[in-house]
């Protein structure tokens, strides 16, 4: 048995292990189309890959990427992706090229089946990624053309910590009218999932620029489900939000 085998038979052990039907059930709750989990919760995997990293201290950052995607491939649970998704964590701010950001979108598309596997992967493992390169940041742009709608809406919950992100001694912003058009080309999408991603990431620009995303509803709430539309005046002066609410009707 390889290496990589014996460590991926030993993960989905340790899932099996402090998985309960309790904590499977009371995850099934935020999935109402249903989800293939085990009952591990999100310490039990940050524990799980914490002690892979003990054990496998000697493991180089590229080896630790193979047994990501093996473990990927070989994946049934929702539990097990989420492993795979994070033994990388540690190494994606200094380790592989910029190439890595190809497999981002090739996971989401043939491994997440649900909205938590796609931001998980998204607000951890890509951000980090990100974080220590920028100038890749506008590129996930282009997974709003994907034919998966898990992709699509990880073109949106890519951007959402990067609004307005400190780094270093800078601040990065991101250019307003991109994510206009990232809106614009998903606000019609057919998947609740894209939509809501929408709503989150029109919500999360509201905190810096709400006039701008006031604008861009009233030329645009005709197009919009109601609830993206709800979603994105979560953060919008609540007099004001009340107001469009009723005019948006």
């Amino acid at each position: 048995m390889s290496t990589s085998a014996h460590i991926i038979l030993q993960l989905k052990q340790q899932l099996i292990t402090v998985s309960t039907p309790e904590k499977a059930e009371s995850v099934r709750r935020y999935f109402p189309h249903g989800i293939h989990c085990l009952g591990a919760n999100a310490v039990d995997i940050k524990n799980i890959i914490k002690q892979f990293h003990l054990d496998n201290s000697q493991v180089s950052p590229e080896q630790v990427l193979v047994i990501s995607e093996d473990l990927l491939q070989q994946a049934t649970y929702s539990e097990e992706v989420m492993v795979a998704y994070g033994l990388i964590n540690k190494f994606v701010n200094k380790h592989y090229d910029d190439n890595l950001l190809l497999r981002f979108e090739f996971w989401l598309e043939h491994y997440a089946n649900n909205w938590a596997l796609v931001d998980d992967l998204c607000m951890k493992t890509l951000f980090k990624f990100l974080l220590a390169r920028p100038h890749l940041i506008e590129h996930t742009q282009k997974w709003a053309y994907s034919d998966v709608s898990w992709c699509r809406r990880g073109s949106n919950v890519a951007w959402v910590k990067f609004i307005k992100r400190p780094m270093g001694k800078s601040v990065y912003f991101l250019d307003k009218n991109l994510v206009f058009k990232s809106c614009d080309l998903l606000i019609t999408d057919a998947d609740e999932f894209v939509q809501k991603s929408v709503g989150w990431l029109l919500k999360v620009t509201a905190i810096h620029d709400p006039d701008d995303v006031v604008k861009y509803l009233q030329l645009n709430y005709q197009n919009m489900q109601k609830s993206t539309i709800r979603y994105a005046l979560e953060k919008i002066d609540k007099k004001l939000r009340l107001l469009l609410l009723k005019d948006f009707r």
